[in-house]
């Protein structure tokens, strides 16, 4: 039995709780400094304690109606900012590597069991403010941001003041390959002016977001599609810019920060808001999307283990039994449990491995092993989550858990950062390029094969070979 001076919330074993520094997978402790672990086991304490139980509550006082749920900044988010911040739980994403002044000075990989704390909750991310798009949006300052624009919106995005918007995708084209974006930037003297739409645009409904970072086409004609876009940094505030609707996602509308559909009508902004320069935009992009997409996985592996709780506590509430056993006692339950463990686990590794390769030089370097988690953890998740839904019936499906948001949120994850295909086709031609040496590689090793049969004076024969045959051959 558990300790009786232990919290409850943070039970997670028959015998009481294993604290999380205790759980990191073998492989990945050498590179786990005692800082960090210290640190994980005070963000999972803070997350199982404080930002769990206080999910409902912020939903609750976000309000009702469109207008309320994306203009109400409720209270008890700023509390358990401020309770994070007391325990130094801040910014803990950026990587000492490459970020050394502006972050908390952890790894890739240490960031990434702490990201897997509060992939659990739906508050824990921005009460430590690293929620996206923020995350990724302070990476692009504190990595491509002049002085002015680190001191205009790194340092109050840094500190929790404002928050920040992503607009890349568009409606009219397949933003999948963003060599198609059409959101005109155009140069006017010392000013750009942008026209078009935006939708999926990230943060785009929360009334905190002070600063939109925005992709367009700046250069059209440019013989390279690659040096065709610009991002420049936009002010929320700027005349022109209309955010028409919220999109939902399966139903949910993500209030307050949302994803907005919005449009530019002559949106003028000063030229030193670009950055890094006018038709960088792609250098700009991959630099951000890189630790984003494994920021996403490293979440992701917390939901799917938080969805796994509810899983087992289901198939042990002794209120359901069904055909007069608990859940259970049925095999295909236990099997399902099974599945999902190993899953998890291997997903984890996959994660942690990409999370390594990132520290050991750059998201660039670990393109490989980072669309391989792209493409693994959420199928992954949505499995997970999915039997999670089966074991609890009708319940599973609506508002009674919190496994149908889980779900939208997790489907989601195969589209947002590139969809599932471009990583698979990308992943496919990559691996293809070993093909032809390989065949060579074979052919050679079978030429060995026949060289040493004749050396060794050995005949080369099938060991399954019989040549029996029935009776004779009929004479003509």
């Amino acid at each position: 039995m558990a300790s009786p001076t232990l919290s409850p919330c943070l039970v997670n074993t028959p015998n009481g709780h294993i604290p999380a520094s205790q759980r990191i997978p073998a492989i990945a402790r050498p590179f786990v400094s005692d800082r960090a672990r210290e640190t994980l086991d005070l963000l999972e304490k803070f997350v199982e304690e404080e930002c769990i139980p206080a999910d409902a509550v912020f939903q609750q006082q976000l309000g009702r109606t469109t207008a309320e749920r994306f203009t109400n900044h409720p209270q008890i988010i700023e509390d358990l900012k401020t309770k994070a911040q007391r325990l130094g739980l801040w910014n803990m994403f950026l990587p000492k590597n490459h970020f050394k002044d502006q972050g908390a000075g952890f790894s890739n990989l240490e960031y990434g069991l702490m990201a897997e704390c509060l992939g659990r909750s739906d508050t824990a991310n921005e009460a430590t403010n690293c929620s996206a798009p923020d995350t990724g949006n302070m990476e692009v300052f504190a990595k491509y941001g002049t002085d002015e624009q680190k001191r205009r919106w790194l340092d109050p995005l840094l500190k929790g003041r404002i928050r920040s918007a992503f607009l890349m995708t568009e409606p009219q084209v397949a933003s999948s390959d963003a060599k198609n974006i059409e959101l005109s930037i155009r140069r006017d003297g010392e000013d750009y002016v942008l026209n078009g739409q935006k939708w999926w645009s990230s943060g785009a409904g929360d009334t905190r977001a002070k600063v939109f970072l925005v992709m367009g086409k700046s250069d059209p004609t440019n013989p390279d599609p690659y040096k065709q876009q610009t991002v420049i940094a936009l002010p929320s505030d700027t005349p022109g810019i209309t955010i028409k609707r919220m999109l939902s996602v399966l139903g949910y509308d993500d209030a307050p920060h949302g994803h907005g559909h919005v449009f530019f009508d002559n949106v003028r902004v000063h030229q030193r808001n670009v950055i890094l320069g006018q038709g960088r935009g792609f250098e700009v992009v991959q630099g951000r999307l890189g630790p984003g997409r494994i920021h996403h996985a490293m979440r992701s592996v917390g939901a799917a283990e938080k969805a796994l709780e509810y899983f087992l506590a289901r198939i042990n509430d002794p209120r359901k039994k069904p055909f007069g056993k608990q859940l259970s006692e049925h095999g295909i339950m236990l099997e399902r449990v099974a599945r999902s463990r190993i899953e998890i686990d291997a997903a984890r590794l996959a994660v942690l491995n990409a999370a390594i390769m990132i520290d050991q030089g750059n998201a660039k370097d670990a393109r490989k092993e980072i669309a391989e988690v792209k493409v693994q953890v959420p199928a992954m998740l949505i499995d997970v989550i999915d039997r999670a839904i089966q074991a609890h019936g009708g319940g599973g499906v609506s508002q009674d858990f919190p496994l149908a948001n889980m779900f939208a949120g997790a489907r989601t994850m195969r589209i947002v950062d590139g969809p599932d295909e471009v990583h698979i086709l990308q992943l496919g031609r990559n691996e293809n390029k070993r093909g032809t040496v390989l065949l060579g590689k074979i052919e050679a090793q079978k030429k060995k094969t026949e060289d040493l049969f004749r050396q060794y004076n050995v005949v080369q024969r099938d060991p399954l070979q019989l040549d029996r045959r029935s009776g004779s051959v009929a004479k003509l």
